[in-house]
């Protein structure tokens, strides 16, 4: 695990004071109760990774909107919105995740990884979040913002508020131009404790249909919606 956390710390760019928020950071709550199994719920607090990314979320926002505020001077509060709205969506944060191939670093539960734990997308982005939050604790706000503004920054040129419609949106717009109804969504299964929800949905269409998961029904459909998309576009 020392070997991967270095690698890892190589990637962020940003050398830790303290390597443990790094390594607390992925880990996944899966792995801390499977190598743990006579800890406390307040001790497993303290190995996973979800109070880091509590922080992590809040961290990036703030970077977020304070460079799109100051990139888009006469932007809209709405546009801000939505542009803000689409960089720190669960599918951007995936995306980046994986393009730091953050999914081989996390420690996860046998479980979590026979099921793909791995590339799913929800974990992906929970993970860089709280990534963001280790590297904030460690070496603060002007740290953890180079960070982001660095794997973000192909987003940070494109991004537009045309580009950031959301996807339920784009959806309907795409069947509508082929004269289709809209689609519809549904629930299929929820997983984890109510405190930590999962929620799997699909997006059903005339001739077609996709599957997005989130942790919130919102974040699942649109998840579902950007997976139809690419599944009509191709």
């Amino acid at each position: 695990m020392a070997a991967s956390v270095a690698q890892l710390e190589n990637l962020t760019g940003h050398r830790f004071n303290d390597i443990g928020l790094l390594t607390r950071a992925t880990t996944h709550r899966s792995w801390a109760y499977e190598n743990n199994p006579d800890a406390s719920n307040n001790e497993i607090h303290q190995i996973e990774n979800e109070s880091l990314e509590f922080v992590g979320d809040s961290v990036l926002g703030l970077i977020v909107a304070e460079n799109l505020f100051s990139t888009n001077r006469g932007a809209s509060e709405g546009d801000l919105t939505l542009m803000k709205h689409r960089l720190v969506s669960t599918a951007s944060l995936a995306t980046a995740a994986e393009r730091l191939e953050l999914g081989k670093f996390i420690r996860i539960g046998r479980g979590e990884e026979h099921t793909g734990g791995r590339k799913k997308q929800t974990l992906l982005a929970n993970t860089l979040e709280a990534i963001v939050g280790a590297i904030f604790l460690d070496g603060g706000y002007s740290a953890a913002r180079v960070f982001v503004l660095r794997i973000f920054a192909d987003e940070f040129r494109s991004i537009s508020p045309k580009t950031s419609l959301d996807f339920k949106t784009l959806l309907q717009e795409t069947l509508q131009a082929e004269k289709l109804a809209a689609p519809r969504y549904n629930v299929l299964r929820t997983e984890g404790p109510p405190h930590d929800r999962e929620f799997f949905v699909e997006a059903l269409w005339e001739g077609g249909r996709s599957t997005g998961n989130g942790r919130s029904i919102k974040s699942a459909e649109m998840l579902a919606a950007q997976n139809a998309l690419e599944m009509l576009r191709s």
